[in-house]
């Protein structure tokens, strides 16, 4: 078997964005030719969140996964909705959550496994506030400028 290359597709934004409570890694219901899509990394989760439907699945919405470029009728639709694929335990204990606290479910990072299979590291997550952005980016800053002084102190 081939080796194939690392596939990290990250949501950078929805760390800074939300305080993450609990993080599950779910499978995601592929049609078609989006696995080789993914494998060539033409795929983003910035703009996306999960959701249930009435039947009590859980779905991905707004996740866009490229056109593969060989795959002409057969292609699938880049935006459509895709399940994700986890325990009926999980799904019940992260429904109650999302229901009852007002918390959201967002995508940190879409991933292959070792046998090849997609999968999606979700998290339970609660919006951060204004003053806690702004505490993130100052702490950051910080960091930068301590960094900076110790190399030009060490050099």
């Amino acid at each position: 078997m081939a080796v194939q290359k690392k596939i990290n597709i990250q949501n950078k934004k929805a760390r800074f964005e939300f305080e993450i409570l609990d993080i599950y890694v779910a499978g995601i219901q592929l049609t078609g030719t989006e696995i080789k899509s993914i494998r060539e990394s033409k795929a983003r989760i910035t703009e996306s969140f999960c959701e249930f439907n009435e039947g009590g699945e859980l779905f991905i919405i707004n996740m866009y996964i490229e056109e593969y470029a060989f795959g002409h009728h057969f292609n699938h639709n880049p935006k459509s909705e895709r399940r994700l694929l986890l325990n009926k335990r999980e799904l019940r204990s992260l429904k109650k959550d999302v229901e009852a606290k007002g918390n959201t479910i967002v995508p940190l990072k879409l991933f292959l496994n070792e046998r090849g299979f997609a999968k999606l590291e979700i998290a339970l997550a609660k919006g951060k506030k204004t003053h806690d952005k702004r505490e993130v980016i100052k702490d950051r800053d910080n960091k930068i400028d301590l960094a900076r002084i110790k190399k030009s102190f060490n050099a």
